[in-house]
């Protein structure tokens, strides 16, 4: 593949926007902007490097730190390539276009449509695209509100294969219109920034944006993904569609939790993995309660009566949020191309296979802090390998997480963990 520096054909900013009619070859012109400015404007130039590829970020918005949700994207686009033999994405929120540029690199995609909002990024993103050249054009840059894209694309009967979505915030505006354009069981990459949200301190906020009430609980960084799965989860029901999660992704930047969803027909069988969570402060405790059990919410240790304790939020996914064999041909992928392994062992590597341990379903939500143990306990935290070693030996299933580094996922309550804590001790 050529990376030699090629110039764009230019049309006109509002050929796009001024014609309603569908498009049958749909041919998205490069530059649809609402705002038009004859003026040049002078971009400060600042280059980075990500996997090999160079490219400039201009003004925009870039974080180094989502480089591992963008390595993620990539894989899965890169498998469905290999399964589908073919690919087209559409990178709704692109802003320099380096999401944009490693799909069309790295995953080999027959055509990426990139867009943003800020119609004074669009030689940044021109520039980093202009890389790719080939015989037939396999980019194209629109400068518009994502949604309208999206709209735009579903009336012009225009689908894709993967729609990535890097909003911010807990903005879910975005979709409906996303799951119009994606081709069926097409991959759907979503976001939320909003780690406020996910601890319980706007639940209004997250009651809006994705039909839950969020309470604050001790793993609050896990009901992130859980409540923007299930927003996706209610959005796709409404239209007479399931998701099914494929990996599940939290980093401390931001915060960001991104999810990659395969989005395929018919609804979700009798609300399985959508119901409500509870903690109780008082035992440490956590509960799944269906939709049928509302009304009858309680703890065990309060002796099936009406706790103060209990804490209590929902509608999310309860499910799992990994595919293990989905992650597994991820690793595989990852390891073929030298950014994961077994000898030298990567961050991707390490968080890759610890998805892959998350995957385990005998595993419920949500997960244990140590130091959480060490408190109820009054211990000293006990080493993470030593408990993660008593608890198989007793039986359990147990993992690390990759949400938080002194956490477990285990099926063991909360009383058997603090003997376990105090035996250690001992």
């Amino acid at each position: 593949m050529s990376l030699a520096l090629s110039s764009p054909k230019t049309l006109s900013p509002f050929s796009f926007l001024c014609n309603p009619k569908p498009n049958p070859q749909n041919q998205i012109p490069k530059f649809a902007t609402l705002n038009h400015n004859p003026d040049p404007i002078e971009h400060k130039s600042e280059h980075q490097t990500e996997r090999g590829l160079k490219f400039d970020t201009g003004d925009t918005f870039f974080r180094h730190e989502s480089a591992t949700g963008r390595d993620l994207g990539v894989l899965a686009a890169t498998l469905y390539k290999k399964s589908r033999g073919k690919l087209r994405v559409l990178d709704a929120l692109c802003g320099c276009g380096v999401r944009s540029l490693r799909y069309l690199v790295e995953a080999e995609a027959d055509f990426v449509l990139a867009n943003d909002g800020n119609v004074d990024s669009r030689d940044v993103i021109t520039a980093n695209l202009s890389q790719v050249e080939e015989e037939e054009e396999r980019w194209k840059v629109t400068l518009t509100d994502a949604n309208r894209i999206m709209t735009e694309c579903y009336m012009n009967r225009d689908f894709y294969d993967l729609i990535d979505i890097d909003s911010f915030g807990s903005d879910s505006s975005f979709l409906r219109s996303a799951i119009n354009a994606l081709r069926m069981d097409g991959l759907l990459y979503v976001t939320s920034t909003d780690g406020f949200s996910s601890g319980g301190r706007r639940p209004q906020q997250t009651l809006a944006a994705y039909g839950a009430y969020v309470r604050p609980m001790p793993y609050s960084n896990e009901l992130g993904l859980r409540m923007l799965i299930g927003g996706v989860v209610r959005v796709a029901s409404v239209m007479g569609y399931r998701v099914v999660p494929l990996f599940s992704y939290y980093s401390y930047h931001g915060p960001v939790f991104r999810v990659m969803l395969r989005v395929i027909r018919g609804k979700l069988p009798d609300s399985r993995h959508y119901g409500f969570i509870s903690y109780c402060r008082d035992c440490g405790n956590s509960q799944e309660f269906s939709w049928e059990e509302l009304g009858r919410i309680c703890c065990p240790c309060s002796d099936s009566k009406v706790s103060v304790s209990l804490v209590v939020s929902g509608p999310l996914w309860t499910g799992p949020l990994h595919d293990a064999a989905y992650i597994t041909d991820m690793l595989t992928l990852a390891k073929e191309w030298g950014w994961a392994s077994s000898d030298t062992e990567t961050d991707l590597d390490k968080l890759l296979n610890t998805m892959v341990a998350e995957s385990d379903p005998r595993l419920p939500f949500g997960f244990i802090n140590l130091d959480e143990v060490a408190s109820r306990a009054k211990v000293n935290s006990p080493a993470l390998k030593a408990v993660v070693s008593a608890l198989q030996k007793e039986g359990y299933a147990v993992s690390r997480s990759h949400i938080e580094s002194n956490a477990l996922k285990t099926n063991c309550p909360m009383s058997e963990c603090i003997r376990i804590a105090q035996e250690l001790q001992q």
